[in-house]
């Protein structure tokens, strides 16, 4: 059972799901693997606690 993992920050609920669809579809094709064997894993985290660059991403997106 392949597993995808991302980090990011937090996103829309359709964006996730968009995410997910593609990246199961493009690594199914890559692979040969059936996309029913894919586990994707979203980890969503606070833009407090990335850090781009030295900066907090809090704050450098503001």
């Amino acid at each position: 059972m392949p597993v995808i993992k991302i980090d990011c920050s937090a996103m829309e609920v359709e964006k996730k799901e968009q995410l997910i669809k593609s990246l199961t579809q493009t690594a199914s094709s890559i692979m040969g693997i059936p996309e029913a064997a894919y586990v994707v894993l979203i980890n969503e985290m606070c833009k407090d606690n990335i850090g781009v660059g030295g900066e907090m991403l809090s704050k450098k997106q503001h």
